[in-house]
């Protein structure tokens, strides 16, 4: 199931995603431009290493957040990718936690990330760029604050679309178990492989990141800013049919847990 958008508004202009989002695409095109211009070692040396880690933390250390903003230049839909999952789930955690917290969070995430796939594969040295890592973390924080929002996917089997459409909604959870799950297959089939590629691990530790670190960078007061919403519904849900309003948090005052 692919995500096209979600229908919870914001109520403040989500800055700091917006801003995510640019950084991002403005690496990529510096990169692709350097790399293009023969600076090869580029993504080897920004990306994060965990065996090159390991030799020398300190040192090392700041490859951890360079490479949550770089993307390989051949793999351009990788970006795509991230950048349409940012800009989807992202305004509406910016909403709960706050501009402040949100930057905390996300940057956090990205740490997460890095170190479960060093703890999953501590003598690889093959680079691990790209920001799905930090995004997993959101995506696991919407889940958390808006499991019942209703989020619009692509119908991934075609011949189905004369049947359903080719566009249908699901609650935000099942959306977002989706890509836990998918990955977390992914992950345990690869594990051992010294071959580069998709570093599910790190998208698995961005993801526990996120649940835990949403439980405590929740800001009651942003959340009650937020804007309410329709609950997803099921489809047979007859058109006049008045929908359930979605809380503006699934929090209220300090969260329980």
């Amino acid at each position: 199931m692919f995500p096209l958008r979600d229908h919870l508004p914001t109520k403040r202009t989500p800055v700091v995603t917006y801003a995510l989002v640019a950084v991002n695409v403005l690496a990529y095109l510096w990169e692709s431009a350097a790399i293009a211009s023969g600076q090869k070692w580029l993504l080897f040396d920004l990306g994060f290493v965990p065996a090159r880690f390991l030799e020398s933390p300190s040192a090392e250390l700041s490859t951890v957040f360079s490479s949550m903003f770089l993307h390989a230049p051949e793999t351009w839909w990788h970006l795509a990718g991230n950048m349409l999952f940012l800009w989807i789930f992202g305004d509406n955690v910016e909403d709960a936690l706050g501009r402040a917290r949100f930057t905390v969070f996300y940057l956090l995430c990205g740490f997460g990330a890095a170190l479960v796939q060093l703890l999953a594969d501590p003598t690889s040295r093959v680079p691990m760029v790209g920001a799905s890592g930090a995004i997993a973390g959101v995506l696991a924080a919407y889940g958390s604050l808006h499991p019942t929002a209703p989020v619009t996917v692509l119908n991934p089997v075609p011949p189905l679309w004369l049947i359903f459409g080719p566009l249908f909604r699901l609650p935000a959870w099942l959306v977002i178990l989706e890509f836990f799950l998918v990955n977390l297959v992914s992950g345990v089939s690869a594990s051992g492989s010294t071959r580069g590629g998709v570093a599910f691990f790190a998208h698995l530790g961005g993801f526990m990141a996120g649940m835990l670190l949403v439980r405590l960078l929740f800001d009651p007061q942003a959340a009650r800013r937020q804007a309410t919403a329709e609950a997803w519904q099921p489809p047979a849900r007859m058109a006049d049919e008045p929908a359930a309003p979605v809380p503006r948090s699934r929090f209220r005052g300090s969260p329980r847990w």
